[in-house]
């Protein structure tokens, strides 16, 4: 996966966001409908093209999971690129179905790689825990708790977990894949009005289920079947724990995804691919 695009072709960034109720997930699979997969056909189609152009994410979010500020690239032709640059928005606007939309179409500076430049993703998980449940007009972005939740206990099991750790024990295992991330934020608000809890999860890269894991450990502390401290110590197991709980996808939405300035570019995509171990670890 290059950093720059082919002789003759241009790096586009597209900034854009989709309600993934719908969708098995980003990535493009053979009978399932993704949003990878609609946006590069409606890519060939608006562009009147014979091959697919295939797109490179900030993200793969999974099947449910809901995106405001994700970020992708495509390299194109030069030629396509400057036959359709001014019109590409409005008429991918019209092809694309309404749960994904494309805000921005733009060349991108060099060394741009939407997935390995990246500093860091934010996601927000949202929970309410009201009696009545969850407000009918947001039950697609709000996960219903039926137990009513301690939100300062939630952010005192929070705060252990920021750093760079092992999260083995929150990931679904990827052979030859490093759960090592650095969490940088990991944090609770309610909102007095709507009595919808919010968390913010920062990281500068995400394993599989990672996020969804620790709002479940998260849930547990609040509603008191578990310690504050219980968190932390299934962490420091460093193996997956059956006691932690991957929640429902359709609370969770990718927010904002973070890049350096542009001459820092490439030196982030470079070192973002480096396999990391943690202070003291031995190599074998």
């Amino acid at each position: 996966m290059s950093d720059e695009a082919e002789p003759g072709f241009v790096r586009v960034r597209l900034d854009l966001s989709y309600d993934g109720k719908d969708f098995s997930g980003w990535a493009k699979q053979t009978s399932r409908r993704t949003v990878q997969g609609e946006i590069e056909d409606a890519l060939r189609t608006v562009t009147r093209s014979a091959v697919t152009y295939d797109l490179t994410v900030a993200g793969r979010t999974d099947a449910g999971v809901h995106a405001r500020g994700q970020v992708a690239h495509v390299d194109l032709p030069e030629a396509v690129w400057a036959e359709h640059e001014e019109k590409l928005l409005r008429r991918l606007a019209g092809r694309l179905p309404l749960d994904v939309r494309i805000w921005r179409a733009a060349p991108a500076p060099a060394g741009f790689n939407a997935r390995f430049s990246a500093l860091w993703r934010r996601y927000a998980y949202r929970v309410g825990d009201r009696p009545g449940g969850v407000d009918p007009l947001t039950r697609g972005h709000v996960l219903w708790h039926d137990r009513p939740l301690d939100l300062d206990a939630m952010n005192e099991a929070a705060a252990p977990m920021v750093g760079e750790h092992d999260f083995a024990a929150y990931c679904k295992k990827r052979e030859g894949a490093t759960t090592i991330r650095t969490l940088q934020k990991l944090s609770w608000v309610r909102d007095e009005e709507s009595g919808v809890l919010t968390a913010t999860v920062q990281a500068d890269a995400f394993c599989h289920n990672m996020v969804r894991a620790l709002i479940g450990a998260a849930l547990f502390v609040g509603d008191g079947r578990r310690p504050a401290s219980w968190p932390a110590e299934v962490l420091a197991a460093k193996v997956r724990d059956p006691g932690v709980h991957v929640v429902r996808p359709h609370g969770l939405t990718l927010e904002e995804v973070a890049y350096p300035a542009d001459d820092l570019l490439a030196a982030r995509a470079e070192e973002a691919r480096n396999v990391r171990t943690l202070p003291g670890a031995g190599c074998c």
